[in-house]
């Protein structure tokens, strides 16, 4: 199974977590629609249909620590980062 990108996940919710804020502030359809794709963008990502569902998979994934496959061993035995 693939598992997203921390960074990426972490950088969604943020704009997730502006977008709700801004769109409590003042209603707007742009704000709206963009919260709609980022909301989406998020539930792809998490395997989910529904957002809290979506939010609490992204949580988890950003508090659970690092796998030891985002280590690749190459031909001399070293361990490679996939990490940038």
């Amino acid at each position: 199974m693939l598992v997203p990108d921390p960074k990426v996940v972490r950088t969604l919710l943020t704009r997730y977590a502006s977008l709700k804020i801004a769109q409590a502030e003042r209603e707007r359809a742009e704000t709206a629609r963009e919260l709609e794709d980022v909301s989406y963008t998020l539930c792809v990502m998490m395997g989910t249909t529904g957002i809290d569902e979506a939010i609490s998979r992204a949580d988890a994934l950003l508090l659970a620590p690092r796998d030891i496959a985002d280590v690749v061993t190459d031909a001399d035995g070293d361990g490679l980062s996939l990490a940038v």
